[in-house]
């Protein structure tokens, strides 16, 4: 026999650990938002109350499209008009071309946003000077909502969004493969993150197997 002086298995892919703490958003924070974000305005006045006023409907509509599609925030610009009469958006990013379907309720509710604020053509979130609202953007804004919504502020970030739609549509559909392919995951290994569980739903399942009398 002969001594094996290099180790074989380096050269083989493992999918890397998620070593992170999970900080989850869950469905009745996000109902606290947008209840506040529809709402907060009744109780401001003069400039305040004309800017909320401006901007309510696009931050409701904003959220809703993230929580609806699981889309990346940078993704937001390829949400345009003709996107929503077609049903699908065509995203291309970094050389990767994927379709984005908009669910027939959040269609109709974005097409009655593009009607009332008269957007007839092009990404329909967008700043006073005409360009895609950015990441940047749209994630101050929602830190500025979260505290007077009640929801810790280390929760409310726009991919939190994202991974709330992960978690929903695999409870409901169980299927990963499908999920990577909406989320534009290239592994299954990175979806596997989104639905990991934490150890308190983990002993809620084991104690629903009914194993111990």
């Amino acid at each position: 026999r002969e001594m094996i002086h290099t180790n074989p298995t380096v050269l083989i892919d493992v999918p890397k650990i998620h070593e992170k703490s999970i900080i989850r958003l869950d469905t009745d924070e996000v109902a606290m938002l947008l209840d506040y974000i529809e709402h907060c305005g009744d109780t401001l006045t003069g400039q305040k109350r004309v800017f909320y006023e401006k901007t309510k409907e696009r931050d409701l509509a904003i959220v809703t499209l993230l929580l609806g599609t699981g889309i990346r925030v940078s993704e937001l610009q390829y949400i345009t008009v003709e996107a929503i009469k077609l049903g699908e958006a065509a995203i291309c990013m970094k050389g990767k071309n994927r379709t984005i379907l908009i669910p027939g309720k959040l269609r109709k509710a974005l097409w009655e946003y593009l009607q009332r604020q008269n957007i007839t053509s092009g990404p329909i979130f967008i700043t006073k000077n005409g360009n895609p609202l950015d990441r940047s953007n749209i994630c101050k804004k929602m830190k500025a909502l979260c505290s007077s919504a009640g929801v810790a502020a280390k929760k409310v970030f726009p991919h939190n969004l994202r991974h709330l739609f992960a978690r929903c549509f695999y409870a409901l559909e169980k299927d990963i493969a499908k999920l990577a392919d909406i989320l534009g995951h290239s592994s299954i290994n990175t979806t596997r993150i989104y639905i990991v569980s934490t150890g308190l739903e983990h002993r809620r399942q084991m104690d629903t197997l009914g194993l111990i009398l």
